[in-house]
């Protein structure tokens, strides 16, 4: 099978980019041909078809000028440079099925017109809730919020969701509303949804309701090693940003004597976060900002416990999956997809998102007698294996492609 996957980013930037290497990298190696579709970037690491990209474009921050402003907005809406080099790639490459990612803004669902003209079976990865929430994350101003769910996409307008600005929520919210309007994600045959919580949501949204599929990641535990012994303190490992709820685990850790935690990225509330600490938890906290995956699982196997406080709905984060393949209990928040990867008292335990007392208690059993979350290895290595396998994945995503191209022929038909 001949497969063209599309992102906006074609270099690992984040958890998007990373599922859709590894996941083409197990196509390539069960036998099919795989290429790939994005925007022009200077870090792109695919290049095959790199002349028929459309230009690269920041948008984060936006551009400084009122006419850069102008054409960003108009490229969310719809790219003729993409549509164009989309359409140029399909008819030299000829794939059998495109994979789509984040496509959002940068490329748009204008790339969809060819596949659809050309009838091509499509399927897209849900990596956020963007289908259903101008701003992705269901949030107004740090607050767990569905007001735009269904399309009343005014609301993220109204309470000016996006980083408090009228104009830049006015266009995202007004991207959505178009697109949703033109159904110009129609051609999109299956939308692959990671959690159960995420295909819940988009099927409440009205988002295609009839086309969504739940496939779960996949983590690969062939070359990850599993603990041997019981380890100490807590590891936090990831982006230092609001939504991640990391001054709920440090203020947590404040209430808990002796408690030590380690702290794996950066973000932007660094700095917020490190005052926090030596106010919170003098001396017990440890920030090692950005490190290589070496360094993320040495310090996963020298933990007693991996803590994941989200104060969103969290998809499904890949950390907790790292954590149970290496025997690794977690503590995370009861929020998004976190229930359906997490068994409390056999491989962790859920807690209420900004609970700091609540979180400090389940944390300290772990902290205080190492055995405790030691005595979970086995089941959440075991869970990994059996229900989060790359095999297992590879076959759910065979079979979602073949569901979409069915539709593509009832379609044509």
């Amino acid at each position: 099978m001949r497969i063209l996957h599309v992102n906006k980013f074609l270099y690992r930037r984040g958890g998007a980019e990373a599922y859709m290497e590894d996941l083409a990298d197990l196509q390539v190696a069960a036998g099919h041909t795989v290429a790939y579709f994005g925007m022009a970037h200077p870090l792109n690491t695919h290049l095959e078809y790199a002349s028929h990209f459309p230009a690269h474009i920041e948008l984060e921050p936006p551009p400084p000028r009122m006419a850069g402003r102008v054409r960003a907005v108009a490229r969310m809406l719809y790219s003729t440079s993409a549509s164009r080099g989309m359409d140029a790639v399909i008819a030299a490459f000829r794939p059998d099925v495109v994979h789509l990612h984040n496509i959002y803004h940068q490329l748009s669902p204008s790339i969809l017109r060819p596949v659809r003209r050309r009838n091509i079976p499509a399927v897209m990865t849900l990596h956020d809730y963007k289908l259903a929430c101008p701003t992705y994350q269901f949030l107004d101003h740090g607050n767990l919020c569905q007001a735009c769910l269904g399309g009343h996409f005014q609301h993220a307008i109204l309470r000016r969701c996006k980083d408090g600005s009228l104009a830049s929520s006015a266009v995202m919210a007004g991207e959505l509303f178009v697109h949703t309007m033109t159904g110009a994600y129609s051609p999109v045959r299956v939308f692959i949804c990671p959690s159960r919580f995420l295909e819940g949501r988009m099927r409440a949204a009205g988002v295609f309701p009839r086309r969504m599929h739940h496939v779960p990641h996949f983590i690969d535990t062939t070359d990850i090693p599993v603990r041997v012994s019981p380890g100490s303190g807590i590891l936090l490992a990831g982006r230092l940003s609001p939504e991640k709820g990391v001054d709920v685990a440090i203020r947590a850790v404040g209430e808990i004597d002796g408690a030590m935690l380690d702290i794996a990225g950066t973000g932007p509330d660094e700095t917020a976060l490190r005052r926090l600490a030596e106010s919170t938890a003098p001396g017990r906290v440890r920030f090692h900002g950005l490190v290589d995956k070496a360094e993320v699982q040495r310090l996963m196997l020298a933990a007693a416990v991996v803590v994941v406080p989200s104060r969103w709905y969290e998809n499904q984060p890949m950390v907790v999956l790292e954590a149970l393949a290496r025997g690794v209990p977690v503590v995370g928040s009861d929020l998004g997809g976190m229930p359906e990867l997490i068994e409390p008292g056999a491989t962790g335990d859920l807690v209420p998102a900004n609970d700091t007392h609540a979180l400090a208690e389940k944390l300290r059993p772990y902290v205080t007698d190492p055995a405790h979350g030691f005595a979970m290895r086995d089941r959440a290595r075991a869970t990994i294996v059996a229900e989060f396998s790359p095999q297992r994945h590879l076959e759910r995503i065979d079979v979602t492609y073949a569901m979409a191209m069915r539709a593509t022929r009832l379609h044509a038909a």
